[in-house]
């Protein structure tokens, strides 16, 4: 396969920073539990969290979705939940990654269930192109219209990952 860089890393910093300074200005005072969901997003939660300048608790959740295919099976497996209480408190759930909205959805409905006091999202990527669910992002770091896409945590298959810059597959 080949691939082509979409988003350099530079670019995905400077994002990361503006995202980082935009969260930590609305939770002013408070301290907001970000969940990560793994394992795309660990690139991304890492750097987010290390530029806030709000305390905040961490934890993860993962879902799977994928498999080793590049389009998502629809079908979706919860094989992580949070550990630490989330009920009364202001959740922000942080994904690498919104393509269908189908995982993002249920994990959404999983969190709300804890009585969270509020829940909002940051994505790194809003991809446009095969979105089944309504998906409304808080916070988004950047839109692309298609392509599967890899690098930064983001993987085809467990590979690519550990890429700087986000490419696109062909």
């Amino acid at each position: 396969m080949e691939k082509e860089i979409l988003i350099p890393e530079k670019a995905i910093l400077d994002k990361v920073e503006e995202l980082a300074q935009q969260i930590s200005s609305d939770y002013q005072g408070t301290e907001p539990i970000l969940v990560g969901i793994l394992n795309g997003v660990v690139f991304f939660f890492s750097d987010l969290v290390k530029k806030m300048s709000v305390p905040c608790k961490i934890d993860f959740i993962r879902a799977a979705s994928y498999g080793s295919g590049m389009s998502s099976s629809g079908a979706i497996k919860l094989t992580k939940d949070v550990e630490i209480p989330i009920q009364g408190k202001p959740v922000i759930v942080v994904e690498d990654i919104v393509d269908t909205g189908l995982t993002l959805r249920q994990i959404v409905k999983r969190l709300e269930g804890k009585g969270p006091e509020s829940i909002r999202i940051c994505a790194l990527i809003d991809k446009l192109e095969r979105r089944a669910e309504a998906v409304k992002l808080d916070y988004c770091g950047f839109q692309v219209k298609e392509g599967f896409l890899v690098g930064y945590g983001l993987d085809h298959d467990e590979q690519y990952r550990y890429l700087r810059d986000i490419y696109v597959l062909r």
